[in-house]
């Protein structure tokens, strides 16, 4: 079976997809709408709802941008865990992802804010992990530059080691709390990490119980060589780049590819791309929708947003002449620059029809047309080894995830694609994956 997330993106996709009428208005730290998008993506039976996040305030070097903003900025949002927290007590079985940075966060209180959240939603927690790619971030944590990807992953594969361990703090038994008896908690049943290394020196252990889950699931979707290596020897499920059904099927191949050697198998791992939809009654509600939604980007923000997203600056250079080449990878380049700037060169397009493309898709592809329309695409991604299922988001919001949910989902559910309804209570059981085994004690 597929496997279905959302990106909670209450902007939509397209870089104008606020700005339509049929659009929320007034989102900023709008408690209301997250909590209509949740209860949302669980009707339609989806899996799990994304939210991505950063740790500081981007682009107010660059005026029209910032005043517009993109969907992926963020310069007034809910710190994600709190905010899911707060969705755990109005969804049941909807499974909660939530960002957050090994760069700057220390491993014990990201272990527990994440323990937290499975315990309080019944074993629907998720981290997906990053390194952080913005390097402006770095001034809000007291240092003056941002650390090298190289030395970031090293962090990464420490800081993964550390959280784990303390996920594996308690035996699943290790709380009998005996009235009769006396004894609230086993001391034989908890494990002391001790954990000492190059970047961290963590005692332990956690002061949260065992997680319904065993431990929450861990996403990551570094797509550099070193991010390629962690998420084959530790992730659960990956974020992919959807730019295109090929690069999606040598990705899916190289990932799954590199899991052996690290003694797993390759359906421990589910790699979903990011896919933008547009989905509607008809083929031409799609493409007016879409065409609505690109007369509202000038020339202007065009240009600004493509720079943005190949870390370049592009004003100098002739609207309709070609992406120029990008050159080295800059300290917090990402996957995503690397793909824009492929398919621009790859298909000869201009600055123009290069921003065109990617301000409806985040940078990745577009699935666009009626429910069946859409299927089709999926199906074919799917069937072909391209990915496990995808991360959706619609070009606007409310109303994409609402045709998502109506159109798309029923159509995929009559294929015999999607589940129907849930198959448990926890994110692993929804997606098939096991409860995770405590590295330090054997159940009971």
């Amino acid at each position: 079976m597929m496997i279905l997330g959302v990106n909670a993106r209450v902007l939509g996709a397209h870089l104008a997809g606020w700005r339509h009428p049929k659009a929320w208005s007034r989102t900023v730290m709008n408690l209301g709408h997250m909590i209509e998008y949740a209860e949302l993506a669980e009707q339609g039976k989806l899996h799990f709802m994304f939210l991505a996040d950063g740790n500081g305030v981007r682009h107010m070097d660059k005026p029209g941008l910032f005043a517009a903003t993109t969907p992926s900025d963020r310069p007034a949002a809910f710190e994600p865990v709190t905010l899911l927290s707060a969705l755990a007590m109005k969804t049941q079985r909807l499974g909660l992802v939530a960002t957050a940075t090994t760069t700057y966060e220390e491993p014990f209180t990201l272990a527990r804010k994440f323990a937290s959240l499975d315990n309080l939603s019944g074993g629907r927690a998720a981290w997906n992990l990053i390194t952080t790619a913005n390097p402006g971030d770095a001034m809000n944590f007291s240092r003056t530059e941002h650390v090298a990807r190289d030395m970031r992953y090293q962090r990464a594969a420490e800081f993964i080691e550390v959280v784990r361990g303390l996920w594996d703090s308690w035996a699943d038994d290790a709380f009998p709390q005996d009235k009769e008896s006396g004894q609230f908690l086993d001391p034989a049943r908890v494990h002391t990490l001790n954990h000492k290394g190059k970047f961290f020196s963590v005692l332990g252990p956690l002061n949260v119980a065992r997680s319904p889950q065993g431990r929450p699931l861990v996403f990551s979707a570094g797509q550099s060589e070193p991010g390629k290596e962690l998420i084959a020897r530790i992730a659960d499920c990956m974020f992919a780049t959807g730019n295109s059904k090929e690069a999606s099927q040598a990705v899916y191949a190289d990932i799954k590819g590199r899991m052996e050697k690290y003694g797993r198998r390759s359906d421990e791992l589910k790699i979903l791309p990011d896919m933008t939809v547009c989905v509607a009654e008809s083929r031409s509600q799609a493409s007016e929708l879409y065409e609505e939604l690109q007369q509202l980007i000038s020339p202007e923000l065009g240009v600004s947003f493509l720079s943005k997203q190949l870390d370049m600056d592009l004003s100098a250079y002739p609207i309709d002449g070609p992406v120029p080449d990008l050159g080295d990878m800059p300290v917090g380049g990402t996957s995503a620059r690397t793909a824009i700037a492929e398919i621009a060169h790859k298909d000869g397009l201009s600055i123009r029809q290069t921003y065109q493309k990617t301000v409806g898709g985040a940078g990745g592809s577009i699935f666009m047309g009626t429910a069946v329309d859409v299927a089709d695409q999926m199906q074919d991604w799917f069937e072909g080894k391209a990915c496990d299922g995808f991360v959706l988001c619609g070009l606007t919001m409310p109303d994409g995830l609402d045709k998502i949910v109506k159109l798309l989902v029923p159509e995929l559910q009559r294929r015999g694609l999607f589940h129907r309804d849930y198959a448990g209570s926890t994110l692993r059981e929804n997606i098939g994956l096991p409860i995770a085994t405590n590295a330090f004690f054997k159940a009971s």
